[in-house]
């Protein structure tokens, strides 16, 4: 990934990854996965990070990506390029799901997938209370915080309502534009520098 600091001065700030913060990726990012993406974080420690990517929705029905589920109306979104034959999934069904891990005030990251098809089944999950994702992003030690020296990225806050409310395909510009300073000018440059 390029340092994008010769294209514009950046004043980064200060936040820190940590869980339940995202990683805004930054405006020249032409990678397919990592263009113009939000990840939200499901953990950072001395292990690595690893999150998924929150707005990039795929265009596959739920019940053609998960052919085993009961039927459900729910949106898949595009997670990351690691395992990309696996699910992940946010929700805000808390202890009802067990194993479940609450990354931020809210909302939980997985949980007994058994317990979730039979709360399906019996129309107990709402779509709008879950996120399901093909995938998940993540980076070895010290990866991250390298890729953040660069400008890769900007750390921002997120919440429950931003990953629920927000419409995925608006919410780069607008997590962008909610920093203000130079990051609401990021939301104006063309993903190839080379075509300003």
């Amino acid at each position: 990934m390029k340092d994008i600091s010769k294209y514009v001065q950046i004043k980064t700030n200060n936040l820190k990854p940590v869980k339940g913060r995202v990683l805004i990726s930054e405006p020249f990012m032409g990678d397919y996965y990592f263009g113009r993406s939000v990840i939200l974080l499901a953990e950072h420690n001395d292990e690595g990070s690893f999150g998924v990517i929150v707005n990039k929705r795929v265009t596959a029905k739920f019940n053609e990506v998960l052919k085993d589920f009961p039927d459900f109306d729910a949106p898949v979104f595009l997670g990351g390029p690691v395992e990309t034959d696996n699910l992940f999934y946010l929700h805000t069904l808390g202890n009802q799901l067990e194993g479940a891990e609450e990354i931020l005030d809210g909302l939980y990251w997985g949980g007994d997938i058994e317990a979730l098809k039979e709360l399906i089944l019996i129309k107990k999950v709402n779509p709008d209370d879950i996120r399901f994702f093909v995938g998940y992003s993540g980076w070895s030690p010290n990866q991250l915080e390298e890729e953040l020296k660069r400008n890769s990225w900007v750390v921002s806050n997120f919440s429950k309502n931003d990953l629920l409310k927000m419409n995925p395909e608006e919410m780069w510009e607008k997590l962008l534009g909610n920093l203000g300073g130079n990051y609401k000018y990021w939301t104006k440059f063309p993903i190839d520098p080379t075509m300003n």
